[in-house]
């Protein structure tokens, strides 16, 4: 017999558990790199459960790892995490949720649990794809950030593994996915040109406000946007799905 309209197990529901098991993992890395930057377990693991945002958490390392203040880290990873916002308002209209389920939905509001949601044709698939990535990557991120930080509390000496200088290549091989075209090859060349004349000339983890400020003064002046992201991982797999 076939399934039943009310079968839980539905396209968008397999494509939020398939999107949270892939970007889950990421999880391991970023517990991993924080340890090395620092970080204790326990501001590690609280760092994915309340930011729980995660290219801010990987800047917000990547500052602290380089020297920079908590200041300088805080904001970096406040810039990198506006655009949730944006997402918090497209999909308040999108799925009409009550009062009461807000503050919930903005806590697992990502670049994830958006694209599934929105890539749903129906409403109900959209609140199903919505929770399912939501919940499930926010669980699953939190479970391999223990792993992994408990992994860099047993490795010692992160210098001796590499991991000194691994948040900044954790960092890059976030952006690699996006360079997909001529305008996000340019501002990413703008932005390291940028960063390498600002190193020498400030303190750590002001070069990345920089960066970050004419980012955003570009994207204001453009008036383009640009599709949802990936913070955790790469989100080809959603259109791989909805094809």
């Amino acid at each position: 017999m076939p399934a039943t309209p009310t079968s839980w197990l539905t396209p968008a529901t397999k494509m939020g558990l398939s999107i949270a098991l892939a970007t889950g993992l990421y999880g391991i890395s970023f517990g991993a790199l924080a340890i090395a930057a620092g970080l204790n377990l326990w501001q590690t693991v609280a760092l994915s459960a309340l930011m729980f945002t995660g290219g801010s958490q990987f800047a917000f390392i990547g500052v602290i790892s380089g020297g920079g203040a908590a200041s300088a880290a805080f904001s970096a990873a406040t810039l990198l995490g506006v655009r949730n916002a944006v997402y918090g308002m497209q999909l308040k209209q999108a799925l009409r949720p009550g009062a009461r389920m807000v503050p919930l939905m903005a806590q697992v509001t990502i670049d994830e649990s958006t694209a599934t949601s929105l890539g749903q044709a129906s409403q109900s698939e959209r609140h199903r794809g919505f929770w399912t990535a939501g919940l499930g990557v926010y669980a699953l991120w939190n479970l391999f950030t223990l792993v992994g930080a408990l992994l860099g509390e047993r490795m010692g000496d992160p210098a001796a593994w590499g991991l000194d200088g691994a948040a900044v290549a954790a960092f890059l091989g976030l952006l690699w996915p996006r360079l997909k075209s001529a305008q996000p090859i340019i501002v990413a060349f703008a932005a390291a040109v940028v960063t390498a004349f600002a190193v020498p000339l400030t303190v750590p983890g002001v070069p990345i406000l920089i960066t970050a400020g004419c980012a955003v003064a570009f994207a204001v002046l453009t008036g383009r946007r640009a599709e949802p992201a990936t913070e955790h991982g790469d989100l080809q797999q959603v259109d791989q799905e909805k094809s």
